[in-house]
C-alpha cells in the first residue's frame, strides 16, 4: 500500500515538473512582440533619379537609415517618364509596402489615384500636397528660409556686386528659393544686383552651365541654383571659371562635387523628414496631414562649409549666425514669392 502511495507521489511530481519546464503560452502583446514585423519601406523617384546628388539621393540615405537603425526592409523604384509614378506607386503598394514614399510634387495627381485604393499603405510625398486621407501625410519645407540665409552670404561674400540664381521650372516652389535668396541678398548687400535664370526643366545640364556661364559673364561671382540635375551644370561653371568663382548648391550638401568652388548649400533636409516618416510607423505614432519644415525644426539650413569656411570672415559667419536665429524665433518673416518681396523690409542686423 505504502509502495502504491509512494508510486503516485513521484508520479505526481513527475508531472508538476513538466508543467512547469512547458513554455508559457504568452499574451497577445508579448506575442506581437517577439513576432515584430519587419518595416518594408519604398521610395518612387522622380525623373532626375536616385543619383542627382540632390533630393532624390537624400530620400533614399532617409530609407538607408530606417534600414540601419530600425532594421527596415527597403527599396526604390526610379521613374523614366511622368506615367510612371502611378505605375510606380501602385506596384510597390500591391508588394505590400507599409510605407510609400513619393519623391516631388510631380507626382501629386498619381497618389491622388493610388492611395485611396491602399488604406493599409502609409504614403509620404515631398514638396506636394497629399490626399486628405489617414493614410497620407505631405512633407513639406520653407525653403524660402534656408535661401535667405544663402542669400546673406552670397551678399556679404561677393566682391563684384552681382550674384545669380539658376533655378529650374519656374513655378511657385521654385520662385520660392529665389524670393528667399533675394531677399537674403538685400538684406546684407542692399546695392547688389541678382541676375535671375530658369533652365526650364530639372535634367539639362548642359543648360544648367549655359547659364551659369552667361551669369558669371555678366558680372556675378555667385550663383546659386534651384534646378535639380542642371544644378550639376552650375557647380561644373563655377570650376571652370576659376578661382574667385563660386556656385552655392541646394537640397543636399553638394560642397564635395567641387572642393572650394561650392562656398555653401542650402541644405533641405528630405533624410530626416523621411526617416521620420518610417519611424513613426514602426513605432504606431503616424499621423497624417502635414508636416512644415523651416529653419526652427531643423528642416532647412546651411551646409557645414567644409572647403569653403576659412574664407569666410568671422563677422559674417556670426552675422548669418544672428539671422538664422532671428529666423528660428519668428523674429524675422522671410518672403516667399515676388509678391511678398517687393514689401520686404531687411532687418537690422549689427
Amino acid at each position: 500500500m505504502r509502495a502504491t502511495h509512494l508510486l503516485l507521489i513521484l508520479s505526481a511530481l513527475v508531472l508538476l515538473s513538466a508543467c512547469a519546464k512547458k513554455p508559457s503560452v504568452p499574451t497577445s502583446g508579448e506575442a506581437s512582440t517577439a513576432g515584430k514585423k519587419k518595416l518594408r519601406a519604398a521610395m518612387v523617384t522622380d525623373i532626375a533619379g536616385i543619383g542627382d546628388r540632390s533630393f532624390n539621393e537624400s530620400a533614399w540615405r532617409g530609407l538607408q537609415r530606417a534600414q540601419k537603425e530600425l532594421g527596415a526592409e527597403v527599396r526604390y523604384l526610379e521613374s523614366a517618364k511622368l506615367p510612371d509614378y502611378e505605375q510606380n506607386l501602385r506596384l510597390l503598394a500591391q508588394q505590400k509596402y507599409d510605407v510609400v514614399i513619393a519623391v516631388g510634387f510631380a507626382m501629386e495627381d498619381a497618389l491622388k489615384k493610388v492611395a485611396p485604393q491602399f488604406p493599409n499603405v502609409i504614403f509620404a510625398i515631398v514638396d506636394g500636397n497629399a490626399p486628405a486621407l489617414p493614410n497620407c501625410v505631405s512633407l513639406k519645407f520653407r525653403e524660402h528660409e534656408g535661401s535667405f540665409l544663402v542669400g546673406a552670404l552670397a551678399g556679404a561674400m561677393t566682391k563684384t556686386g552681382t550674384v545669380g540664381f539658376v533655378g529650374g521650372m519656374e513655378i511657385p516652389l521654385i520662385k520660392k528659393f529665389e524670393a528667399g535668396y533675394r531677399a537674403g541678398v538685400m538684406t546684407t548687400n542692399p546695392k547688389a544686383k541678382v541676375l535671375v535664370g530658369y533652365t526650364g526643366n530639372w535634367t539639362d545640364t548642359a543648360k544648367g552651365k549655359e547659364l551659369a556661364l552667361s551669369q558669371f559673364e555678366r558680372g556675378a561671382d555667385i550663383v546659386y541654383h534651384a534646378s535639380g540635375q542642371c544644378g550639376l551644370g552650375v557647380i561644373e561653371a563655377a570650376k571652370e571659371r576659376g578661382k574667385g568663382h563660386f556656385a552655392i548648391g541646394v537640397d543636399s550638401d553638394q560642397d564635395y562635387i567641387a572642393p572650394g568652388f561650392v562656398l555653401t548649400s542650402m541644405i533641405k533636409s528630405v533624410d530626416n523628414a523621411v526617416f521620420g516618416v518610417c519611424k513613426s510607423v514602426a513605432e504606431g505614432t503616424f499621423q497624417p496631414g502635414t508636416r512644415d519644415l523651416g529653419i526652427k525644426e531643423g528642416g532647412v539650413g546651411l551646409s557645414p562649409m567644409q572647403y569653403t569656411k576659412h574664407l569666410v570672415p568671422k563677422e559674417v559667419l556670426d552675422k548669418i549666425e544672428t539671422l538664422r536665429q532671428m529666423i528660428a524665433d519668428g523674429k524675422l518673416k522671410v518672403p516667399q514669392s515676388e509678391e511678398e518681396l517687393k514689401t520686404f523690409q531687411p532687418p537690422a542686423v549689427p
